[in-house]
């Protein structure tokens, strides 16, 4: 077991947020594509209406409203999904930083990364 926790150097740790991070982002620009790509084959050729003003549909609000949306392969559903990874890559970024800072057993740097996913979590879920 001893050996397992071993590999967890800093060296590694950092290089593994960087890919992550870097992997989240390239994700999100290649999903943000598709669904340009998909509104635009849709929609490119409609023209917008100034005059009336129309609010976007409630599903781009919600996780399971965006993912019904992309099922259906539809655009605007698809760039949300984009965006919605775009914002869980550092999300994801802090939880894996407690997850290593478990495996070196540094209570503080633990502490304080669980408070900062705490406060991420909760603005991103009930924040303004």
């Amino acid at each position: 077991m001893t050996r397992f926790f071993a590999i967890w150097s800093d060296e590694r740790v950092e290089t593994i947020i960087a890919r992550l991070l870097q992997t989240g982002v390239l994700a999100s620009a290649a999903v943000v594509t598709l669904g340009g790509i998909l509104f635009l084959v849709r929609h490119g050729l409609s023209v917008p209406h100034y005059s009336v003003f129309t609010g976007e549909p409630s599903g781009l609000r919600s996780v399971s409203g965006i993912f019904t949306g992309v099922l259906t392969l539809q655009g605007r559903y698809v760039i949300q999904l984009g965006l919605f990874i775009l914002l869980a890559t550092p999300v994801a970024r802090v939880a894996f930083a407690v997850v290593a800072f478990a495996f070196e057993r540094d209570r503080l740097y633990v502490g304080v990364s669980l408070i900062v996913l705490a406060v991420l979590v909760y603005s991103l879920a009930w924040g303004a």
